[in-house]
């Protein structure tokens, strides 16, 4: 057999591979594996968060009744209750609430902007892909003022007693960090800042992904290439990141 008969199949390099995957594209499939992995990460952290608070015994007084106490794990509508210009009215949640409509509604804009893509309309790409640009520095600023009134936390505090130097002292503690904090239990703190945190840092992540789709979309890229498989590529990343958050919502803020 010769070299080039050997090299060759019906005009394709033996080396290109064989049929792609229920015909999903290289980038695709490499996509969905690295999601794949990726959910098991977050499956991980909240099968953990919930396995150590269910060894913390629960509040279960009147939710009005309710103190911070380092002997029950926090009720999570007393704890994420502020709102920005809004101090001192109790909303609950109210604020995480705005977050998560913030975050799924750039997972819409994504998919218009994916939509726009199939019919190769570069402006509309442009359009919705900095709507979805906009949707997640939204959401990070957000996490960023929520995350500094966590650790600042309420004005009134929570006094706990240690026993220091053969006596009993009362001490106050405000907001919250990784070696103590105000509202409860170490774990919640540390929890609170590692899953909302690596959270965080996927959706820093995908906001610079979006601005380099958004960039080469404006400097005509796709265009010549002929097609917009990126912004789908992408666009998964982003959908995946907002279901994401849809379970941290539920697993950490109101279960």
């Amino acid at each position: 057999m010769s070299q080039s008969t050997a090299t060759t199949i019906t005009g394709r390099n033996v080396w290109d591979g064989g049929v792609s995957p229920m015909g999903v594209s290289y980038g695709k499939l490499m996509m969905w594996f690295f999601l794949l992995s990726d959910a098991f990460t977050f499956s991980g952290l909240l099968i953990t968060y919930g396995l150590i608070r269910s060894s913390h015994p629960a509040f279960t007084g009147a939710h009005d009744a309710f103190v911070f106490s380092p002997e029950y794990w926090p009720i999570p509508e007393k704890v994420f209750e502020a709102v920005p210009f809004l101090h001192g009215m109790a909303l609950p949640l109210v604020f995480v609430g705005i977050m998560t409509f913030v975050l799924i509604m750039s997972s819409v804009t994504m998919v218009l902007a994916v939509e726009a893509g199939h019919r190769m309309d570069q402006k509309a790409v442009e359009k919705w892909m900095l709507w979805t640009i906009l949707g997640g520095i939204t959401f990070l600023s957000c996490q960023a003022w929520e995350w500094t009134h966590f650790i600042v936390g309420t004005e009134s505090g929570t006094t706990i007693k240690e026993f220091v130097n053969g006596e009993w002292i009362s001490r106050v503690i405000y907001g919250a960090n990784l070696h103590e904090n105000q509202y409860g239990p170490h774990d919640f703190a540390d929890f609170f800042f590692f899953i909302t945190g690596f959270h965080g840092f996927h959706v820093f992540s995908g906001v610079l992904l979006n601005f380099l789709i958004y960039y080469n979309t404006v400097t005509g890229v796709y265009n010549r290439r002929g097609s917009y498989e990126m912004v789908e590529k992408v666009g998964l990343y982003w959908h995946f990141v907002d279901l994401v958050w849809v379970f941290v919502f539920t697993f950490y803020y109101l279960v």
